[in-house]
């Protein structure tokens, strides 16, 4: 593995635990795919830095948990933006 790699890693887990951010919001940040960050973030990261790694996880554990309800928020946005009322299922 290259230093830019560990690097890399090192710098992604620092701003998710700084930020709190997700793995897509990371992604964008700095310009790599959500399988390079989650791959370093979990994987490499875990061997580099544990105590990073267990802060890391813990917010990539609690971004999974709340999906759904930002989806859901999401979702009403949109059709508050379009003047609409979202169909009940």
């Amino acid at each position: 593995m290259t230093d830019q790699t560990e690097d890399r890693a090192l710098t992604l887990g620092l701003y998710i635990a700084e930020e709190g951010a997700t793995v897509r919001a990371a992604a964008q940040k700095f310009g790599v795919s959500k399988s390079t960050v989650h791959k370093d973030v979990t994987g490499r990261l875990r061997r580099l830095n544990p105590t990073l790694y267990q802060s890391v996880r813990a917010i990539l554990d609690r971004n999974k948990s709340e999906r759904h309800i930002r989806g859901g928020m999401a979702t009403k946005r949109k059709y508050a933006q379009q003047g609409k009322t979202p169909p009940l299922c």
